[in-house]
């Protein structure tokens, strides 16, 4: 008898996003991604307030009053006026005005609760959104976690935000790169730094993602999340919406995630703050900065960035903000670690001889959705001879994970986190590697063409550049390369590829020939 195949059920969130996706239809995913998120979040504060409103319902002969909205704000639920809620939207999901009811509902959200005001998007009444396809994913969204305890529900909506979140960043390819960190980059970014307690802070937030996974870093270690709190800002209005419901549904504190268009060189919404953690991806290679208005600034502590381009800015915006034991993780363009630009170079020297920088990691390619700019993380720390990790004032650790992660689709790759192989995790090898150099009771080893503990003085010999392929060496796989037979193989492919341009060269020729250009004729 033939064994029966098992076809293993694709995860819920992939579910959805198949489902959502096809409800699309000519939307662009930009404009579309307001309308499914906004129903997710819609749902999350609707079953959270339900599960309230049914406990004050069944304590009201002692007092209580499910319509009272102080008995929401003492329990930090949000408050759903009637027509807001998800059993009222799902009533009218077949009407025809169903995008005007949407509409009407985050409006009277927003009013009853102040620090939603002007987050929720207000976009289903438009005139592109077919009202059936719009009460169908009503019903899609309606249906996420309803097998689940409401205390559950939470999660599995946060859960799939987060999952819709990539996938819109994917289907818009650059301009998702604007709101999104890809997550792989993110959770190695934390795992690195370990947030378990005190200040958060990225100051170019996107969508929140940085925040989001320093939370679940926290509970993963069974820490305290009320042991951390987040600080951030973003100048694009519409990406800070995204992050503010992205934290609300994760039941974390926003308050102090701020939003002006100038940005955080120009406006910084938090001048005092000085933060134990600092985790950002700021935009590469940034040439409208407003550097010209800022020469004079006191951030500027290592030389004065070059007008033309942000990445040192960025860096000493993140060093200003750091508290005296603080650490930050960035992502920057690979070019920052070898630039002598405009006074780069002098920059990135005296960073290096401060002792600031304290491991560089060469990441893949094809790991950003919005450019193909290679890029590196740098991690920094302002007390290198602290009791918490062992004295390395003197060295930088230079890891080239270049050769790490798998793609997902052509253009796109990410690391590993062992979740499909427990065997092949690039999050753990990268930062196991960190740790045990960094720990006093580490293991580490230097291994040939992957990692190597480099002594400053070495750095400063080879004129400050931070690549770590320049330190880190061959592995041994690529000591054992034959060149003469490479070099015999390269030799062969390249006169075919000439033989082959010759006879195109020709084939062109030949065609432009045969092309008949009419007389032009002359004007009376």
């Amino acid at each position: 008898m033939a064994k029966q195949k098992i076809v293993k059920e694709e995860p819920l969130e992939k579910q959805l996003w198949k489902a959502a996706d096809k409800l699309r239809k000519n939307i662009d995913a930009a404009e579309y991604k307001h309308v499914a998120l906004g129903l997710i979040f819609l749902k999350y504060i609707s079953d959270a307030f339900e599960e309230l409103y049914n406990k004050l319902k069944e304590d009201e002969e002692n007092g209580a009053d499910p319509e009272d909205i102080d008995e929401y704000k003492a329990e930090n639920v949000f408050f759903v006026p009637p027509l807001a809620r998800w059993t009222y939207l799902i009533s009218q999901a077949k009407q025809p005005t169903i995008g005007k009811t949407i509409d009407q509902a985050m409006d009277a959200i927003e009013s009853q609760n102040s620090s939603l005001r002007g987050v929720l998007p207000k976009v289903y009444a438009r005139p592109n959104l077919d009202p059936t396809s719009l009460g169908e994913l009503i019903d899609l969204v309606g249906n996420i976690a309803l097998g689940d305890a409401k205390a559950r529900s939470a999660d599995v909506l946060g859960h799939v935000f987060e999952y819709f979140l990539g996938e819109f960043a994917l289907a818009e390819g650059k301009k998702g790169g604007q709101f999104y960190t890809p997550r792989s980059v993110v959770e190695l970014l934390v795992e690195m730094l370990e947030p378990y307690k005190g200040r958060i802070f990225d100051p170019c937030c996107g969508s929140g993602g940085m925040f989001v996974q320093s939370e679940k870093f926290v509970e993963q270690h069974q820490g305290k999340v009320n042991d951390i709190s987040i600080y951030g800002q973003e100048s694009n209005q519409t990406t800070w919406r995204l992050c503010k419901m992205n934290l609300a549904i994760r039941g974390i504190d926003s308050s102090q995630v701020k939003w002006n268009n100038e940005g955080s060189f120009l406006n910084d919404a938090h001048k005092d703050l000085k933060a134990d953690y600092v985790i950002a991806n700021p935009p590469f290679n940034v040439s409208d900065w407003g550097g010209d208005t800022l020469r004079t600034d006191g951030r500027w502590q290592h030389g004065v960035p070059p007008t033309g381009n942000a990445n040192f800015a960025w860096l000493q915006h993140f060093i200003y903000h750091l508290s005296p034991s603080g650490q930050a993780g960035v992502v920057l363009a690979k070019g920052a670690l070898t630039s002598k630009t405009s006074g780069e170079g002098e920059i990135r020297k005296a960073l290096i001889e401060v002792g600031l920088i304290d491991c560089i990691v060469n990441l893949p390619a094809k790991l950003f959705l919005n450019t193909q700019i290679p890029a590196a993380l740098w991690f920094l720390s302002r007390n290198r001879t602290n009791g918490k990790f062992r004295n390395r004032s003197k060295e930088i650790l230079f890891i080239d994970a270049r050769n790490l992660g798998h793609l997902i689709n052509r253009r796109t790759r990410e690391l590993s986190d062992g979740s499909v192989d427990p065997t092949d995790n690039d999050i753990k090898q990268i930062a196991d590697t960190y740790h045990n150099w960094r720990n006093p009771d580490g293991k580490y080893e230097d291994v040939a063409g992957f990692c190597a503990s480099v002594p400053i003085s070495r750095v400063a010999e080879l004129d400050y550049v931070l690549t770590p392929g320049r330190y880190v060496g061959l592995s041994d796989e690529d000591d054992d390369f034959d060149f003469a037979e490479r070099f015999a193989t390269l030799k062969t492919e390249f006169a075919e590829q000439l033989q082959e341009e010759e006879r195109l060269n020709k084939l062109i020729v030949e065609n432009l020939a045969k092309i008949v250009i009419p007389e032009s004729k002359e004007v009376q």
